[in-house]
């Protein structure tokens, strides 16, 4: 049987709709990441919603287009932080040392400890049971750090060939160790001395092999 389409509606019907829409999101998010793909029923999904089963599918169509609306909007938290980051941070006039220390630091202490960050890794874990993101929203907070880097480059603070390679380096030596870190240590026990160091010598390793 194909899937339903979703509704689409009247201009007078928009703001319960939207109301509805959020109270479903809402409650699967909530049932997706407790509960995993897989077990997270429509039934419960509309029972912990307040609507009809026939409500969730008037909005999305089927279990899986729902996941991937829950997880595209998980995900478009996650990318907000990482933009904001970089305007805040990695700013022309700055030391650069500085600047990419304070991003890596940031998203260290702030992002990878939240709870909409928790969710991202618990949606999208899910996988290959539940369906992905398409690759260009994956992608998209690396490819935001990777054109701030390019534009380093450009004005001759930085040598780079292959913008995204060197994203890809500066992640490796400072913010995936810091992730393993903040996943090893006892909640709210993050040894912040230990963690600036770490970040730090991953910065010196990424300047001395790509600053101009």
């Amino acid at each position: 049987m194909a899937p339903r389409r979703a509704t689409v509606p009247t201009p007078g019907r928009r703001p319960q709709f939207e109301a509805k829409q959020a109270a479903i999101l809402a409650a699967a998010e909530e049932l997706f990441v407790a509960d995993g793909y897989a077990l997270a029923g429509v039934d419960a999904i509309a029972a912990r919603a307040g609507v009809s089963k026939r409500t969730v599918y008037d909005h999305f169509g089927d279990k899986q287009t729902l996941f991937q609306a829950v997880l595209s909007r998980a995900n478009e938290r996650v990318v907000a932080t990482v933009r904001t980051a970089v305007e805040e941070e990695l700013v022309d006039g700055r030391d650069l040392r500085d600047a990419l220390f304070a991003f890596a630091q940031r998203v260290a202490t702030t992002m990878f400890p939240s709870s909409d960050y928790a969710t991202f890794r618990r949606l999208s874990s899910q996988a290959p049971a539940a369906p992905r993101l398409p690759e260009g929203q994956r992608d998209e907070p690396e490819r935001i750090l990777a054109d701030r880097l390019a534009t380093f480059a450009a004005d001759g603070r930085l040598r780079i060939r292959d913008p995204y390679r060197a994203m890809q380096h500066f992640i490796a030596l400072t913010m995936r160790l810091a992730l393993d870190t903040v996943n090893e240590a006892p909640s709210g026990m993050v040894d912040r001395p230990e963690l600036d160091a770490l970040i730090g010598d991953g910065v010196d390793v990424f300047l001395r092999a790509y600053r101009a």
